[in-house]
């Protein structure tokens, strides 16, 4: 049948130098393997299918799936998903946040104009990386390991392990070493950005490696609110900031970080650069 559907930049505000989302709207009675399979031939980092809300606190339910993989959060799908809703008519029960149910449960969203940003969800599992886990991930980045800093499991739904380097200039260096055996890794890199050039403060990368291939994710909401919020506990920053991401790959993306009270919250510009429906 012939469904609404959308497809959103999320966290830049030159159109086209974000990352892209495709929203399926009117969802409900989709089976599973539909979604894995649009998800898998749209060739797009992440599409989301909108369901009927189950808890009467949400506005919405929404799915989220990477080819065929179905996470329980990811950030920009949330906020690509919030703008396409708001833009189809939807009315949130509060006219300043949105509030949407997932696989993590309830996602506050914050309106601000074209910038939503969401209440960042805990992590599922933080903590040091094993040594034995550092030397697979230092080996698949191919970099020395003295210029490792720090490490952190900073996993709030796809899995990510993030590793600080000494600055932004080893980050967009890294050339990895994809493994040619099974096995899947979710690599965030960071490193700071030199403050006499850059209002940003850090230099993003999130790699995705899957039985010998690599995605390069151009902007990660998820990443960018874990591995931050690792970062402020840690000593190495305070907010608000701003993180970069997606250089490597010709993109502009532009993380907000901030925090209200104990809440840290992830934003950016959203713009809506196809509308239209689908055959699903």
């Amino acid at each position: 049948m012939q469904r609404r559907f959308y497809q959103v930049d999320v966290f830049s505000s030159t159109p086209y130098k974000g990352n892209p989302v495709g929203v399926v709207l009117d969802g409900q009675d989709l089976e599973t393997e539909a979604m894995q399979a649009y998800s898998l031939w749209s060739n797009l980092s992440e599409v989301t299918y909108v369901l009927p809300a189950s808890d009467e606190q949400a506005d919405f339910q929404f799915r989220i799936f990477a080819r065929q993989h179905e996470y329980r959060f990811a950030g920009h799908p949330a906020l690509g998903t919030a703008r396409a809703w708001l833009d189809a008519g939807g009315v949130p029960h509060n006219p300043r946040q949105l509030i949407l149910e997932c696989g993590a449960g309830l996602v506050p969203i914050n309106i601000d104009g074209d910038v939503l940003s969401f209440a960042s969800p805990a992590t599922i599992r933080s903590g040091d990386l094993e040594a034995d886990e550092l030397k697979e991930l230092v080996t698949i980045l191919d970099i020395d390991p003295a210029t490792v800093k720090d490490s952190q499991w900073v996993d709030n739904g796809p899995g990510w392990a993030a590793v600080l380097l000494e600055n932004s200039e080893q980050v967009l260096d890294i050339v990895p070493k994809i493994p040619q055996g099974p096995g899947r890794w979710k690599i965030g890199v960071i490193g700071a950005l030199p403050q006499d050039r850059w209002p940003e403060k850090f230099e993003f990368r999130a790699l995705t490696i899957e039985d010998g291939a690599l995605r390069e994710d151009p902007v990660t909401g998820s990443l960018n609110g874990a591995a931050t919020d690792w970062l402020i506990h840690a000593g190495y920053t305070t907010v608000p900031l701003i993180n970069r991401q997606g250089t490597k790959v010709g993109r502009q993306g532009r993380v907000h970080m901030d925090r209200q009270d104990s809440q840290l919250w992830v934003g950016g510009a959203t713009t809506i650069l196809i509308s239209g429906t689908i055959e699903l």
